[in-house]
């Protein structure tokens, strides 16, 4: 059985985090008019390193820039404005709806990845 779920867990943790990730998009959205909401995000590739038991992802040079800021100990980070708003609201309606659209697509993808995997998985067992 460890060999079934080693064959699956990376897509199935993937898939989970992708989940968690548009949720947070989402609120972003619906929350776009409320005075002092900070945009919360979550860095999918640190994340998914860390589920994997690897090392985090590291920026390589100074010069990089990252715009999620203040990890809390859920790992949610607080998205940094490029045009801040008078009423302290962080979010950016166009940022988040990119991030939620190419998230989507992210999370589309992994399923059916881990589709295939799980028909192959299948039709191993049945013999075919």
């Amino acid at each position: 059985m460890n060999a079934l779920k080693e064959h699956i867990s990376f897509q199935a943790s993937a898939l989970a985090l992708r989940d968690k990730r548009n949720t947070m998009l989402a609120s972003n959205i619906a929350n776009a008019a409320t005075p002092g909401y900070k945009a919360r995000d979550l860095d999918f590739d640190r994340e998914i390193a860390r589920e994997m038991g690897q090392s985090p992802v590291r920026k390589t040079d100074t010069r990089h820039f990252d715009n999620l800021v203040g990890v809390g100990a859920d790992m949610v980070q607080y998205r940094e404005p490029l045009n801040p708003s008078l009423d302290g609201n962080t979010v950016e309606i166009s940022v988040e709806q990119m991030e939620f659209s190419e998230n989507s697509l992210r999370y589309m993808t992994t399923l059916t990845f881990l589709n295939r995997r799980i028909s192959g998985l299948m039709t191993a067992i049945k013999g075919e």
